[in-house]
This record gives C-alpha cells, sequence and structure tokens, in this order.
C-alpha cells in the first residue's frame, strides 16, 4: 500500500473520530456539554440608613476596605507576612494560613480604614491590592443599641440585620441587589464586543424613627447614675407619648456597641422591655382601677372600710406594710397602695370583667410593636383561674407582662381611652419620597371621663405619697410606685425585686408617659426609694427639653 494511500485512510479515520465526538456532545449529550461564557457578578446595594426623629444618623455607612493577594506575585513570603503583621496585628500563622501560594486570589483582610490602607500601600509590596466595601457604622455607638439592633452575618457569611430595627426591616434597610451579565472568552476576559447585560442595585431605604437623640441622651445619663447609686444590677427607661404610643426613647442597661457587637455575649443584646417579662406588681393597679370606673362598679370618692387583712380560701392578703387605715376613698385605695383595698375592687368588678379587660389591654399578646424579638408575656387561661387568681391579679401579681404591654395599657387609661399600637419607626423613604407612619388606634378601653377620673386620681397619688421625692416644682405629675419580688424556682425571693414607676407629666395633657425599672437594687428594695427619684430626675429634664411651661 502506497504511504499517499496510508496517508489518506488516517485522515478518515481521524475525520471520523472527530464527527463521532461531535454528534455525541452535540446530539447525545448536548446539555452535559454545553458551554456558557456569561459570567454573571451581583452589584450590591446601599444599605439604608437609620436617623432619629431630627434626621441626625444613628446607623449609616462608611467605606472600609479589604486587603487582598496574588500568592503568585508575591516572592518573599515570610518576608511580606512579617510587614503585614506589624500593620495588621492578627498573627504571623493567621496569616501565612490565608496566604495560600496554590491560589490565585486570597483575601487577608476585611474592614481596613483608610489610614490602615495608605500604611500598607506605602510598604510596595508587590502582589497586593485593595477593594471598597461598605461597612455598618454607629457613630453614637451604644446610644440605642438595644433599640437599633446591630448588623452581623448569617451561616453563609452575608450581611443580616439582628435584633430592635436593624431586623426588623432588615428587607427595608437591606435593599435588592444589582447584576451584571457579559460575555467572557475561555481566559474569563470580558468580551467588550460581546453582550452586556447590567441590572442596577435597588438601594434599601431610609428609616426615620420616633426617637429623640437627645432624649436618648439623658434617659442613659441618668441610667446609668442610678445603677451607681442604688447598686442595682440593671435599669431600664422607656418614654412614650401616649397620645400616639410613639417612642420618645428607650434604654437600657448594662447594654452593647453594635458597631463590636461580637465582642458581647448573646444575652446583652436581649431588650429587657419586650423581650424579658415580670410581675408588675402595684403598677397594675390603676389599671384594674380604670376597669372598675368604667363598669360603674366603683367611684373614686367611694367609701371602702380597709379593717385588716383579707380572706380568700385558705389564704390571707395583707397590705404591703400590714398597716390599715379604716375607711378610705377608692383614690385613697391608689394613693396607700391597699392590697386589700385592690381585692375588694377586683371582687366589685367580677373575675370574668377582670379577666375580660386584661386579655382587652393586651396582656398575653404581642403589642406588635416594629422591634424584633419582642415576648408576648403570660396570662393563665380563665378556665384555670381560682378566686385567688382573681384576687392577686387585682394587685399585679400571678400575671406576666413586658414593659411595652404595661406602659401600652397604661397609656390608654390617660390619653382618653384608646388603646394604641407602639411603634418605633415614623417615617420611611425611598428615592426621595417619604412615607409617613400614622398612629394606630386598636380598640376603645375606656372613656373620656373615666381617662379624665384616672388622670386625677393618679395626680393625687403622686401628690399624697407617703416618700417625699423631689418633684420638679411648678409642674403637675401623676403615677404610680410598684415593687415585686422575683419569682426563683416557684417561690418569690425576698431579697430580689424589681422596683418601677410609671408616670406622666403634666398631669392634665402628658407631653409623655414614662416607666422606669430599677432591677434588684441593693440600697433598698421599694420603688418609691428607687424608681421613682429615678423618674423624677429623667422627667425634670425632659420638661425642660420640651420646653414644657409650668402650670
Amino acid at each position: 500500500m502506497s504511504k499517499i494511500r496510508i496517508l489518506f485512510i488516517g485522515f478518515l479515520i481521524c475525520f471520523a473520530l472527530i464527527a463521532a465526538k461531535l454528534l455525541y456532545i452535540q446530539v447525545l449529550q448536548p446539555d452535559h456539554y454545553s458551554a456558557d461564557y456569561t459570567q454573571t457578578q451581583k452589584i450590591a446595594p446601599t444599605r439604608g440608613r437609620i436617623l432619629d426623629r431630627n434626621g441626625e444618623p444613628l446607623a449609616i455607612n462608611q467605606t472600609k476596605y479589604q486587603l487582598y493577594a496574588e500568592p503568585k506575585n508575591i516572592e518573599k513570603k515570610f518576608q511580606v507576612i512579617e510587614l503585614l503583621e506589624k500593620e495588621l496585628q492578627i498573627g504571623e500563622a493567621t496569616l501565612e494560613a490565608r496566604l495560600d501560594m496554590s491560589k490565585d486570589w486570597v483575601s487577608l483582610q476585611n474592614g481596613l480604614t483608610k489610614e490602615k490602607r495608605l500604611a500598607i500601600e506605602k510598604l510596595e509590596i508587590e502582589g497586593l491590592g485593595f477593594r471598597e466595601q461598605e461597612d455598618r457604622y454607629y457613630p453614637e455607638a451604644s446610644l440605642a443599641a438595644h433599640l437599633i439592633g446591630f448588623l452581623g452575618k448569617d451561616d453563609r457569611g452575608s450581611s443580616i440585620g439582628y435584633f430592635g430595627v436593624e431586623g426588623y426591616y432588615d428587607k427595608d434597610l437591606a435593599g435588592l441587589p444589582g447584576v451584571l451579565k457579559s460575555e467572557r472568552d475561555l481566559f474569563g476576559r470580558t468580551i467588550f464586543i460581546g453582550n452586556q447585560e447590567r441590572i442596577e442595585a435597588a438601594n434599601g431605604r431610609d428609616i426615620v424613627l420616633t426617637i429623640d437623640k437627645s432624649v436618648q441622651h439623658i434617659i442613659k445619663e441618668q441610667l446609668k447614675i442610678a445603677i451607681e447609686q442604688f447598686k442595682a444590677k440593671s435599669a431600664c427607661a422607656l418614654a412614650v407619648k401616649p397620645q400616639t404610643m410613639e417612642v420618645l426613647g428607650m434604654a437600657c442597661l448594662p447594654d452593647f456597641d453594635p458597631t463590636e457587637y461580637y465582642d458581647f455575649a448573646e444575652e446583652d443584646f436581649i431588650n429587657w422591655v419586650i423581650s424579658s417579662t415580670y410581675e408588675p406588681g402595684s403598677t397594675f393597679k390603676p389599671l384594674v382601677v380604670a376597669a372598675g370606673l368604667e363598669e360603674g362598679v366603683i367611684k373614686p370618692d367611694d367609701i371602702f372600710n380597709e379593717s385588716g387583712p383579707t380572706r380568700i380560701g385558705d389564704y390571707t392578703i395583707q397590705n404591703w406594710n400590714d398597716k390599715y387605715e379604716g375607711k378610705i376613698t377608692i383614690t385613697n385605695v391608689l394613693e396607700k397602695s391597699s392590697n386589700v383595698g385592690m381585692v375588694h375592687i377586683g371582687q366589685e368588678l367580677g373575675k370574668e370583667k377582670l379577666f375580660d379587660y386584661v386579655e382587652r389591654y393586651g396582656f398575653g399578646e404581642f403589642t406588635n410593636i416594629d422591634l424584633q424579638g419582642e415576648t408576648a408575656g403570660q396570662v393563665k387561661p380563665y378556665s384555670e383561674w381560682y378566686p385567688i387568681d382573681a384576687a392577686t391579679m387585682a394587685f399585679g401579681q400571678g400575671v406576666s407582662v413586658t414593659g411595652m404591654q404595661l406602659v401600652r395599657a397604661f397609656a390608654s387609661i390617660i390619653n382618653g381611652g384608646n388603646l394604641m399600637r407602639p411603634y418605633v419607626v415614623q417615617e420611611v423613604i425611598e428615592d426621595g419620597v417619604s412615607k409617613k407612619r400614622e398612629p394606630q388606634v386598636v380598640q376603645r378601653m375606656v372613656s373620656e371621663k373615666t381617662s379624665a377620673q384616672m388622670r386625677k386620681m393618679l395626680a393625687s397619688t403622686v401628690n399624697h405619697a407617703e416618700a417625699k421625692w423631689d418633684i420638679p416644682e411648678g409642674f403637675t405629675f401623676g403615677g404610680k410606685t410598684g415593687t415585686a419580688q422575683i419569682a426563683v424556682d416557684g417561690t418569690y425571693d425576698a431579697s430580689k425585686t424589681i422596683a418601677s414607676f410609671i408616670g406622666f407629666a403634666p398631669a392634665d395633657d402628658p407631653a409623655f408617659l414614662m416607666l422606669v425599672v430599677v432591677q434588684e437594687p441593693e440600697s433598698s428594695e421599694w420603688g418609691s426609694e428607687t424608681a421613682a427619684p429615678l423618674f423624677f430626675d429623667i422627667a425634670e429634664e425632659l420638661l425642660i427639653y420640651y420646653n414644657v411651661s409650668p402650670s
């Protein structure tokens, strides 16, 4: 056979093999061998800002930098590691592990400041580079930490809001990522005459809060003083506008720094005002009195004979100080914080009506405040109520509430009678267009007449209190103290109390309603000696700040 024929046959065989391979790739297995030279790149949106009611920034974004390396362009690895460690301070072993010489590109460190970037650039190390990153920044640090929450990472390393506003409004703040699709060659380079498609990112919405940065400062500074003065475990304050239930200020100590959240334990992130429950004690009494007035079973000047302890079945109920005043009015019952008198009012109201009001006030249910982490508290089902349950409920024991639930219910008996939905966001801004939030009435609790009677009775409660407080001159206040023992393993620990005061000013037309709570104070167990003085210290500054004129 000639050489030309052999060569020809060889060409035929090669051609047949190529044809067979093409048939296999394009016809028999097209999905498996399909080539897609299109690369999709995500365009990150800018996260929305969080501002106070006056437009002051509480959570914004700032530019940080990611330091990366192209290991194959680095000649002296260990010398580079030694130089970088002086700037980064993350450990030479960490840097060595990240600088994987088998890879084309590696990330060495995220979140570097502009100053740190310039310092590293001065080292003039071949094979290093920087990328811009958007970093969440809280210019007021922990000023409103529990209310705002923080921006953290999920299991996949993506940014996500946790707790407070950052958690509840995460989707609004996060926006929607964009997409850049471009054709690439075999080496991954963009084909400039190829098809390209770009969908811009939709940036996150800006959130304007109801709180005031200055009010937050006032509250927090006074809480710091109170914790030290009363040697307390913690302290909280919640101030609202009772007519709308917009939150004016909310703070608890201890708290955390949302910028460096990773340095704190998980329990530090819990917002006591909405996420923890307690027995309200005597601060609950005005709610029961309001129910009795509304149902017409009592009047403010009705006489009750407080002759001594009262018995309910096998149980004996005493006053907090075991003192009894004889014939007193219903207003005196609030002024003296009489447990025996409250049992009388509860009996006049009746077990069924009492339960109905407790339920309608919203206890045992979410207030639906726009913050992540709210709990519902607990109310024993009516079918499980015994006579002693109705009796203790009348003076604030046997019910588990949150601070937000108590403030909302209390607001309804002094604001004209409306139970409102509490809120912390008053405005959402998207592409320059503002959408304001309107106050939302849940239901009417009491009449205007009952509400006016309660404001007057609660003002008398402050004016005739046994404790002598440093009340700002020229202003009228209404309010009620509370001291609740903490249940430990099913029994009350007399040495551990939650001292509280809920009050408002001015008494006839409240500019604010505020609950202050001091947990486990060592200087005194009583709300009248700890929480009440704290309330008046904060209230005095708020009245000045809001430019409320003396009456």
